[in-house]
C-alpha cells in the first residue's frame, strides 16, 4: 500500500515496516534542502506512528546517495557573506535529520546499493543497521574537492575504529562493501538480487519483537555508549529493571519458563 508519494521521497507501509525511498536518482539522491526537509518531516511522522515498528531507508535508481547537492550549495556563493550563514543552516538541518534517525524509537535499516559517499555515507552510518549489495562502495570523499567531511566524520567515528575512519576521511577513496562490513560500517553484504529481500527479512524479524523492549533498548544503546563504564552499567541496570516491570517482559518471560509460544506483544 502506497501511503505517501512526493517528488523527493516515497513512503510505503506494510506489516509494521515503513519503507522510505529517496527518489531523485538523477542527482544520485543528493541531500538537497528539500530532500532534507522531506526526510525530517517523514521521520517526525513515523516517530509518533504507533503502527510502525521498523524503518527501511532505501533509494531509487542505481545508487544510494551522493551526499549534499554541491550545485545547490554553490549558488549561495554570490551572497554578501559568501554563503557562510547558508552553509551553517544547511549543515545544521542535515545534522538534525541524522540525529532524528538515532533518536527515532523505531530501528532504521539502510538498504545500500551503488555508491554512498560524503553525507550519503554519513546517512548509512547514522542508521542503526545497514545491508549492502556486493557492488556497493562507500567513501567520505570531500577531501578530494577541498572540503573535509567533518559532519560525516561524526557518524563515521561512532561506527568504525579511529584509524579506519581517518583513512577514509584523509584519502577520500572508496572502499568496497566487503571491507565496509569488515570494519563495522555495515552489517551484511548480499547479492544484488537479494538486497531488498534481505532488508525486508531483517525488518520483519525486528518487527516481530516487543515494540516497547526495542524502543527502550535502542534509546539505552546510544545513551550508554557515551558514558563511562560504571555509569553505563548503572544506567543500563535501571533501564532493565524498568523493562522488567512491563507487561511484555512479564508475559514473555512467563511463556519462556512455561515452554509456551511467545504472546502477542502490547502495542
Amino acid at each position: 500500500m502506497l501511503d505517501k508519494a512526493q517528488e523527493n521521497l516515497l513512503r510505503t507501509d506494510q506489516d509494521g515496516v515503513a519503507r522510505l525511498e529517496l527518489n531523485t536518482p538523477k542527482s544520485i539522491n543528493a541531500l538537497s534542502e528539500s530532500m532534507l526537509a522531506d526526510l525530517s518531516d517523514a521521520l517526525a511522522q513515523i516517530k509518533d506512528d504507533r503502527g510502525i515498528k521498523v524503518v527501511i531507508l532505501a533509494t531509487s535508481g542505481n545508487h544510494f546517495c551522493a551526499g549534499h547537492n554541491l550545485k545547490e550549495m554553490s549558488h549561495h556563493r554570490n551572497e554578501a557573506d559568501g554563503g557562510h550563514d547558508y552553509f551553517i543552516r544547511l549543515f545544521a538541518s542535515c545534522s538534525k535529520m541524522m540525529q532524528q534517525i538515532v533518536t527515532l524509537p523505531q530501528p532504521v535499516i539502510a538498504e545500500v546499493k551503488g555508491i554512498a559517499t560524503a553525507a550519503g555515507c554519513q546517512l548509512v552510518a547514522s542508521c542503526d543497521l545497514a545491508i549492502a549489495e556486493e557492488d556497493a562502495r562507500f567513501a567520505t570523499s570531500g577531501v578530494n574537492i577541498g572540503l573535509f567531511c567533518s559532519t560525516p566524520m561524526v557518524a563515521l567515528t561512532r561506527n568504525v575504529s579511529s584509524k579506519h575512519a581517518m583513512e577514509m576521511l584523509l584519502t577520500g577513496e572508496f572502499i568496497p562493501a566487503e571491507r565496509a562490513e569488515r570494519i563495522g560500517l555495515i552489517n551484511r553484504v548480499v547479492a544484488k538480487s537479494e538486497l531488498t529481500n534481505a532488508t525486508q527479512e531483517m525488518a520483519r524479524n525486528i518487527a516481530s519483537k516487543s515494540k516497547l523492549a526495542v524502543k527502550m533498548g535502542k534509546e539505552a544503546f546510544y545513551k550508554q555508549s557515551e558514558m563511562a563504564l560504571n555509569e553505563a552499567y548503572d544506567f543500563a541496570g535501571r533501564v532493565m529493571a524498568d523493562n522488567m516491570m512491563a507487561n511484555d517482559a512479564k508475559s514473555g518471560i512467563g511463556a519462556f519458563i512455561d515452554k509456551k509460544p511467545m504472546p502477542d506483544w502490547d502495542d
